[in-house]
């Protein structure tokens, strides 16, 4: 009877305030443009997908999605405008592990990863692999940590900024090969790869959708891919765990957050939404070929997942010392 009671108090003051029920603000929405904000620089892959989902949105809703890069600070920037946005589903935010790796990574973050943001959806798994310039003399992961361990300190490696998985995932690589080698960060991805083109670094990891037509053409050198498992689009690269790091695992996904408090409704709409669009055959197509594997999930199952790589990074930061330089 009391929860009764409560409904009944609840319901009053719902209608006594002139707030619409769940349903009826699922409905409305969106009636106003949405914005869309990339906390990274433009032509990475969470500009592409943020631009498709963004295209599709509009067409269906009939209401414009306006995609805003808001780079630096390694993604911090740009994610905490969305936290402090107002919760009506009208600003939405791309996120990638760092969203997960910054918890621990940094001591002042100005959010809280899990507290501040509404999980939407998971998007994609999108694999990193390690790439090196071909001026460097090795064909195979063996041979990178045999010459690396003979010139300490005098190889580097880029990343797409402090806290990306490229730099994590490099210091794991470090860590677990018994290597030293000096960290560069860059500004998003296609900067990452454009350092190995020219030499400014020796090697990498970055995002295969970027490092395939390179490898392609050969100019830079592939020795394995970053994930648990080899990816679709280069079958026959061996995992970094397969070519001599059992264990080794830097998975990298991305996925749609709201700010805290987003009305389930809304959320649930967007979820609905952007599952449609990630099976869109025209949308697969597109993607599958970059080595970007669509796999959408529920809010929940999205939740959980930034929770299990809170984690996890952060038990990587305390092993192996990483910090932002």
């Amino acid at each position: 009877m009391k929860f009764i009671g409560r409904f009944v108090a609840l319901a009053v003051t719902t209608l006594a305030l002139g707030l619409p029920a769940g349903g009826a603000v699922a409905d409305e929405y969106p009636s106003k443009p949405i914005r869309f904000v990339a906390p990274y620089p433009p032509g990475s892959v969470t500009d592409l997908l943020a631009r498709i989902i963004g295209q599709k949105l509009g067409e269906s809703w009939k209401q414009p999605v306006i995609v805003e890069n808001r780079g630096g600070g390694g993604s911090v920037i740009g994610t905490d405008i969305v936290a402090k946005a107002p919760p009506d589903g009208y600003t939405i935010l791309m996120v990638a592990p760092d969203l997960a790796i910054n918890q621990s990574l940094r001591s002042k973050l100005p959010y809280d990863a899990e507290k501040n943001f509404a999980p939407v959806t998971l998007l994609v798994s999108s694999p990193t692999v390690l790439c090196v310039h071909p001026s460097l003399p090795v064909s195979n992961l063996r041979e990178l940590i045999a010459y690396a361990k003979t010139r300490p300190g005098r190889l580097s490696y880029a990343s797409g900024g402090n806290g990306t998985v490229g730099h994590l995932g490099m210091e794991l690589l470090k860590h677990m090969a018994g290597i030293d080698m000096v960290h560069v960060p860059y500004k998003g991805t296609a900067a990452v790869v454009t350092a190995v083109l020219t030499g400014e670094v020796q090697v990498a990891f970055a995002q295969m959708s970027t490092v395939r037509p390179q490898f392609l053409s050969g100019k830079l050198r592939v020795l394995g891919v970053a994930s648990g498992a080899r990816a679709q689009a280069m079958p026959d690269l061996p995992t970094v765990a397969e070519a001599g790091l059992p264990g080794f695992k830097a998975d990298v996904w991305f996925g749609v957050v709201a700010p805290a408090g987003t009305p389930g409704a809304i959320v649930s709409r967007l979820n609905g939404e952007i599952g449609k669009i990630m099976r869109m055959p025209d949308v697969r197509a597109q993607l599958l070929p970059q080595g970007i594997e669509p796999m959408t999930d529920t809010p929940e199952e999205f939740a959980a997942l930034i929770h299990t790589e809170i984690a996890k990074w952060g038990e990587l930061v305390k092993r192996t010392g990483a910090r932002v330089d």
